[in-house]
């Protein structure tokens, strides 16, 4: 498959429900995340839920990076997905999940692009395997 960019979906939980219902940190956080990423912002959004939990967005050259958070449960469910070569995504996904001090960690990888062989391939990773590679990086 050529691919057009890497799209992982991120799973977080246990983590620290103050900071999931902060719009201000969370907001910091995904811009850091972009940064560190070496992604180039374009926009960010990012909205208040009464009563609890946050959503947003940081629209990047290369595509966007999101979260929506649950403080109640702990929960945050984040995208992150980059077109071209430059931008890092997996270090956004290992920036979130220690600043949020996430227990569990897991990511869904999807090469997006066009198809050779009627082939796309997704991939799960686990906490172990996230933690395994922001530690090589």
């Amino acid at each position: 498959m050529k691919t057009l960019g890497v799209h992982i979906i991120v799973e977080l939980s246990g983590c620290q429900a103050n900071f999931l219902d902060s719009v201000e940190k969370i907001k910091e956080l995904m811009i850091k995340a972009a940064i560190l990423a070496n992604a180039h912002i374009k926009e960010a959004v990012f909205h208040k839920f009464d009563p609890v939990g946050v959503s947003g967005v940081v629209v990047i050259a290369e595509s966007h990076i999101s979260i929506h958070t649950w403080p109640e449960y702990g929960y945050a469910a984040v995208d992150i997905y980059t077109c071209g070569e430059s931008t890092d995504p997996w270090k956004a996904c290992e920036i979130v999940a220690e600043e949020l001090k996430a227990q569990s960690v897991y990511v869904t990888q999807v090469n997006r692009g066009i198809p050779t062989e009627n082939k796309f391939i997704h991939t799960l990773h686990t906490t172990e395997e996230v933690i395994g590679y922001a530690e090589s990086t």
